[in-house]
């Protein structure tokens, strides 16, 4: 058995071997339902291969083993991952008298996972991650570098198509996996350097001092990155934070032990309203929290009350609430256990109730001495809490007075509301359309037993730069509120929603793409599960209209905008087709509206989704936040993709 010291990453020398591996159960049925081991089949799916084989390499970094992991996207959108830790064991099973190698990536639940002693700490679940990645790859290659030899299996959707065979010696020790994923189970099979980057930078913060290389080596990429951090997450903090103005330049960073848990946690607050806590058990993002963030949040609250009575920050009866010490706060969580039990497939919860008793000591006793040594940075803390304490205060009463205008706390819709007859939440749509003008035509133009429209005029408020108490009340989004009618914030509730596709309909310019902007950084910020449920999306309106004798047509765009040109010409190269640009949705005919953008057989919806909330919270306070220089920047490295900007 591999045994950590107490610092949880210097290892106990053992032996590991073939024993090790523990088989539960036989691979069947993968191919069948691969969204039962990776989520889906869409690009998220493809993505979770590599993240499931870089996390045996992490596990071999987690057991002291391993300090180096290369991530390389080849030619063909094939991956290759390396890692320098004890390599897969080659000695024989005994469950099955076969060789480990074999069985890592043929059998299901097999791993060092289960009790076997080969991990005691690791990132994986299921302990699916190899043999999975194995029945969904077109073609699998895997070398183990072990006992000065190299020894090599490779296999076809699953398949052996080369038993394990010793193909040369080497020197060092690790194992490479080459792996194509397979088209006949993938919406797609082109990978996001982007995106595997991003998995792989998180990585290296919360592994201290380990190396992590991402390199995309297809025809016209040239990106290649080395990262490692010594600070580990705190230097994580400090990144988030890159874009916001701290309120103090330390980062409070508390750790502790209790038998073979560990929990670390890092925080740092900063001038902004909301709050980005980012929690991982065993290396695993748990983007729904779970038991240590419940143990982190109690303690933070209790702790910051205590002293602020204590030294008469906050007097007599008052308090701050857990909203008041979050606000402006960013926090990283990482906690790592030897028997994590995770809520649900994706891992997105942490279910250890011990882990939760846990961090609460450490976040007590530690943050309690820091703010004891620190009463400057605790006074800036307490201040803070306290603003968004009276804040919050006002925005109830606010909320209170738009109640009591209501008849008897009813939900009284918005005049602009030109609502739908369907009652069904499910079956209704909402429309928010830029304007009077093109609200005018979409009221006219829909189909009112189940579209309700709900114009908007003039530029709404920017919540990236307002407390909750500005919201409430606002001329532009009270009526978003009130005709979504689920509230905002903690009070959100989704079961109250009433109209479960909510469509942003904005013109194709740079003033569309800012109300777009506005809208989404408000139900980001305050109504994060309309998004997280996939109820928001995004219309399509057309571009342009051609126009041939009485032949209308449109397109969405220029490629199309020629094609269609082209085919309305026929044989006769030379036909006139005129060609002119929407300048707004106003200027549509209401019949125009609803067969282009409206008519659910014809229209064109994107679907607004949140793959990842800590880089959309980056990316909503560069774009809407306070500072300009990162906007600045984010424009320029951005630009060459904003193409066509003719309006």
């Amino acid at each position: 058995m591999a045994e950590l010291n107490e610092n949880m990453n210097t290892p106990v020398e053992h032996a590991y071997g073939g024993s090790e591996i523990q088989v539960l159960e036989g691979l069947e049925a993968v191919r069948k339902r691969p969204g039962m081991y990776i989520g889906s089949t869409s690009e998220s799916g493809l993505h979770h291969l590599v993240y499931e084989i870089v996390d045996n390499a992490i596990d071999e970094a987690l057991a002291g083993y391993c300090d180096t992991v290369e991530v390389t996207i080849n030619d063909g959108d094939t991956i290759t991952v390396s890692d320098n830790g004890r390599g897969i064991p080659v000695d024989i099973q005994p469950q099955t008298g076969l060789p480990a190698l074999e069985v890592v990536f043929t059998v299901l639940h097999a791993g060092g996972k289960f009790g076997g002693g080969g991990y005691k700490v690791s990132g994986g679940l299921h302990g699916v991650g190899a043999s999975v990645v194995n029945a969904l790859s077109e073609w699998l290659i895997v070398q183990v570098h072990k006992e000065g030899k190299i020894y090599e299996m490779r296999f076809a959707r699953g398949e052996i198509t080369q038993k394990m065979k010793v193909v040369g010696d080497t020197n060092r020790t690790g194992t490479t996996v080459t792996f194509k994923p397979d088209p006949e189970m993938f919406d797609t099979t082109v990978y996001s350097y982007d995106t595997i980057h991003t998995r792989m930078q998180q990585q290296a913060f919360l592994n201290a001092g380990l190396k992590i290389t991402t390199e995309d080596k297809r025809p016209g990429h040239e990106d290649r990155d080395e990262m490692c951090y010594e600070g580990g997450i705190r230097e994580y903090v400090t990144w988030l934070n890159q874009n916001k103005t701290v309120i103090h330049e330390d980062v409070i960073y508390m750790r502790g032990m209790k038998d073979d848990a560990s929990a670390e946690i890092a925080l740092q607050y900063n001038e902004n309203y909301n709050d980005t806590i980012v929690s991982f058990a065993n290396d695993v993002h748990t983007p729904e929290g779970g038991m240590h963030e419940e143990g982190f949040k109690r303690a933070l609250t209790t702790v910051l009350n205590a002293y602020g009575k204590k030294t008469g920050i906050i007097k007599g009866d008052d308090k701050v609430s857990g909203d008041d010490c979050r606000e402006g706060l960013t926090c990283v969580i990482s906690v790592k256990l030897t028997d994590a039990q995770f809520e649900g497939q994706t891992k997105a919860k942490l279910g250890n109730a011990a882990i939760r008793t846990l961090v609460s000591s450490v976040v007590s006793e530690g943050l309690e001495i820091y703010l004891e040594e620190n009463p400057r940075v605790a006074r800036a803390i307490l201040d803070k809490a306290m603003m968004a304490n009276r804040a919050r205060e006002a925005a109830r009463k606010a909320k209170e007075s738009i109640r009591r205008k209501t008849a008897l706390g009813g939900a009284a819709m918005p005049d602009k509301l030109r609502d739908c007859n369907e009652n069904n939440p499910e079956l209704t749509e909402l429309y928010i359309v830029e304007g009077d003008s093109a609200g005018g035509s979409a009221t006219q133009g829909r189909d009112s037993r189940f579209q309700a429209i709900l114009p908007l005029w003039g530029k709404m408020l920017n919540v990236e730069k307002a407390r909750v108490d500005k919201v409430y009340g606002n001329d532009k989004l009270q009526p978003v509120i009130t005709a979504l009618g689920a509230g905002i914030g903690e009070e959100f509730d989704l079961n109250k929603l009433r109209y479960h596709k909510v469509i942003i309909m904005a013109d194709a310019d740079v003033d569309g793409s800012h109300i777009r902007t506005l809208l989404l950084t408000f139900f980001f910020r305050f109504m994060r599960p309309l998004i997280e449920e996939g109820y928001v999306y995004a219309a399509v309106p057309p571009l342009y209209k051609l126009t041939r004798g009485k032949t209308v047509r449109v397109a969405f765009d220029d490629i199309e905008r020629e094609r269609i040109a082209a085919e309305m010409r026929g044989d006769n190269p030379n036909a006139k087709v005129d060609i002119s640009r929407f300048k707004g949705l106003g200027e549509m005919d209401a019949h125009e509206l609803w067969e282009t953008t409206m008519d659910p057989e014809k229209r064109t919806l994107k679907r607004i989704e949140l793959d990842d909330a800590v880089r959309a919270d980056a990316t909503f306070n560069v774009l809407m936040g306070e500072k300009v220089e990162p906007r600045k920047e984010f424009i320029e490295r951005n630009a060459k993709y904003a193409v066509n900007l003719d309006y």
